[in-house]
């Protein structure tokens, strides 16, 4: 079953206050609480409210889910908390403080040994037809990234013979460093440069990745393009990114969406706006006039005495929102041709056609703009 809008999950409107958003929450949750409702699907609806409110209490998760709804988790961001910096507080370790002041305690025997890394993400751009990010596709491209080498199978050694416990580190990964500092001579844990806290050596290196364990290689991803994707927005794979080093996962593939404009059509938001030519006539006695939409043609009622510039809405003729799926509406502009040439009975029949306007709608309208005009230079 698709998920429902947390907004309506609260019962709330988009611009809702963190008090009311509150108030919905207590509201809610004390009337489907499982040990106190006797509400059916109590249990499941009372997760439902728990989740809309976890998101839409929280202001960046809820900015997210603003943009993009329940595919938030799958848009948009970076790297989370400290990990987007280069080795930052996941690399550092705060025993090397107390090593340095303290001299020599070691923490444990794990201590300066290489750590699970995450490998980086990888971001590229998709370009999409105007109708395909409409009604969403799937394609398969390829993207360039570092993975397992299929020789040495992210060993980086020739064979499993050319893999040695580290003669530095014994296998531990790490070594102690003496140093002279103001507080005397002390020691500290810190990784062994050696095996860079593998706790291996590699004697022949793999010839296809040169001991690195990853090879650069174009790989092939489907991307499933989601239907009302706009210009700028981006989803994200999780694990296709590059591979992760000492036994840490892949990191994360982004693909950001550029959407080609339409010959005919143009996109606000959710709506579709066209504009199409309709004659003299047309305007004048009303018509029933065929227009395009991104689904097929519609037939549309002008009625008689439309002016130019009129705009008429066919509804969820739009684009689909990519957040609730939900259709805009397609606005149609009409705009009255004036013919350049016209054929001697054409010219005739406009002739006679002015020779009876007197009392028409737009012999009136010119004597009142001439009244309102004569009256304003008299003052």
């Amino acid at each position: 079953m698709e998920k429902r809008d947390y907004y309506e999950v609260l019962g709330i409107s988009k611009s809702a206050s963190d008090d009311e958003i509150k108030k919905a929450y207590r509201t809610l949750a004390k009337k489907f609480h499982p040990d106190v409702s006797t509400e059916k699907d109590a249990e499941a609806k009372f997760k439902e409210i728990q989740e809309a409110y976890e998101v839409l209490s929280d202001s960046e998760k809820r900015s997210q889910y603003d943009r993009f709804g329940h595919q938030a988790n799958n848009f948009g961001g970076g790297q989370g908390g400290f990990s987007g910096f280069g080795g930052g507080f996941d690399n550092f370790d705060f025993g090397d403080i107390f090593s340095a002041f303290f001299g020599g305690g070691q923490r444990s025997s794990d201590q300066g040994r290489a750590r699970p890394r995450k490998g980086s993400d990888i971001q590229r751009r998709m370009t999409v037809a105007f109708e395909e990010a409409i009604f969403g596709k799937k394609e398969k491209i390829k993207v360039p990234t570092y993975d397992e080498c299929s020789t040495c199978h992210g060993s980086g050694a020739r064979s499993a013979s050319d893999i040695h416990t580290c003669s530095r580190c014994k296998g531990s990964g790490s070594v102690i460093v003496e140093q002279q500092t103001l507080l005397g001579r002390t020691q500290t844990r810190t990784t062994c440069p050696n095996c860079r806290g593998t706790g291996k050596e590699i004697v022949n290196k793999c010839p296809s990745c040169g001991g690195e364990g990853v090879v650069k290689v174009n790989k092939e991803v489907e991307i499933k393009v989601p239907e009302g994707i706009e210009t700028g927005q981006q989803i994200r794979l999780e694990g296709f990114g590059n591979k992760g080093s000492f036994g840490g996962p892949n990191g994360d593939l982004y693909i950001v969406f550029e959407v080609k404009p339409s010959d005919i059509f143009t996109r606000e938001g959710d709506d579709i706006i066209i504009t199409v030519p309709i004659s003299f006539s047309q305007a004048a006695l009303g018509a029933d006039i065929e227009v395009p939409t991104v689904y097929g043609p519609v037939l549309l009622k002008v009625p008689a005495g439309t002016q130019p510039n009129t705009k008429f809405r066919i509804r969820e003729k739009g684009a689909p929102n990519v957040r609730t799926k939900y259709k805009g509406d397609e606005h149609v502009i009409v705009n009255i041709v004036t013919p350049t040439k016209l054929s001697p009975e054409q010219k005739h029949l406009f002739e006679e056609l002015e020779k009876v306007s007197g009392t028409s709608d737009s012999q009136n309208a010119w004597g009142k703009f001439k009244s309102n005009f004569s009256s304003k230079n008299k003052r």
